[in-house]
């Protein structure tokens, strides 16, 4: 069943795709093709929730009451490579594995080391998606973003603040992302997005239904024998491991045996599974290391943070 808001549809009790493959739906989901549309929805709902690929999303059982709004349609996923320049323009509902593509293809490097990110633009910016071979944030030249007012703000990367997992732009709705890439040998290029891609899937449980790492790599506030010192960024996935979790599981949810920093799920796992090995997790690493770590997968409407 939809609803029409002017030239707006608006889906009532939508599934949310993610990358669990579990989770509750939405009462209201829009797919907005413009700014315009996308103002429209904030005129429905302030408060509303952008949907980004889902790969990082994990929707509570019960589902979100919120508007859900998902810009993977119409002027959001337009994608401008200029190759002369290495200026690429990008719309926040553009697929991030896609545009990796097309700028190696075009000989633009830089991004190529985010191979095997499952994001759109606007997500990945958001969250300054990242791993071993780099941010995002460190090619953004300028953010073009909505306000909960509709107000459109241009900023550029001076005024962002970037930092491992964090940008300061949640507040905001992204339309669109400028990048300055580098111009680069297009064989040396796909050589190298090979090379990202296969040390990914040979270290990661890429076949299973997973959100990528639930967790942040934490910082040390004081130094552990044998993990690092006071001030150093470590391997959450070690931590993990080292707590004895591997393997561990609250119904269809268990923690990877290839990679601990994942949680899997099967077809009989529910959210709340989820959420529940997450708390676990958490436990068992403070206990053992008294380091507190912070999920890196966002949950929605979560009764019980």
């Amino acid at each position: 069943m939809s609803l029409a808001a002017g030239e707006l549809t608006i889906e009532e009790d939508a599934p949310i795709s993610t990358w669990f493959h579990v989770g509750g739906r939405a009462q209201r989901l829009a797919r907005p093709t413009n700014t315009d549309q996308l103002g429209a929805c904030l005129e429905l709902d302030d408060e509303l929730m952008m949907l980004g690929e889902g790969a990082n999303l994990l929707v509570h059982d019960d589902g979100v009451s919120n508007l859900v709004v998902s810009l993977q349609q119409g002027r959001f996923i337009e994608v401008e490579i200029d190759p002369s320049t290495g200026w690429v323009r990008a719309g926040a509902g553009a697929s991030l594995p896609r545009l990796i593509t097309a700028s190696v293809k075009a000989g633009l490097g830089g991004l190529e080391g985010l191979a095997g990110i499952p994001a759109t633009i606007g997500g990945a910016c958001v969250m300054n998606a990242g791993g071993t071979f780099g941010e995002i944030g460190s090619r953004v030249l300028k953010v073009r973003a909505m306000d909960r007012a509709g107000r459109i703000h241009e900023l550029e990367r001076a005024a962002i603040d970037f930092s491992y997992r964090h940008s300061g732009l949640n507040h905001l709705m992204i339309l669109d992302v400028e990048f300055g890439l580098t111009r680069g040998d297009e064989h040396a290029l796909r050589d190298r997005l090979t090379e990202c891609m296969l040390k990914k899937t040979g270290s990661q449980p890429m076949k299973d239904k997973s959100a990528g790492c639930a967790f942040k790599n934490p910082t040390l506030t004081e130094p552990i024998d044998g993990i690092g010192e006071s001030g150093d960024r470590v391997s959450a996935g070690m931590l993990i491991d080292r707590a004895g979790c591997k393997g561990i599981s609250v119904g269809g949810a268990s923690v990877s045996d290839v990679h601990a920093n994942f949680i899997v799920t099967t077809h009989d796992a529910r959210a709340q599974h989820v959420i529940e090995l997450m708390r676990e997790v958490q436990r068992r690493v403070h206990d053992r290391f008294g380091v507190q770590l912070d999920r890196e997968v966002v949950v929605w409407g979560e009764s019980h943070p």
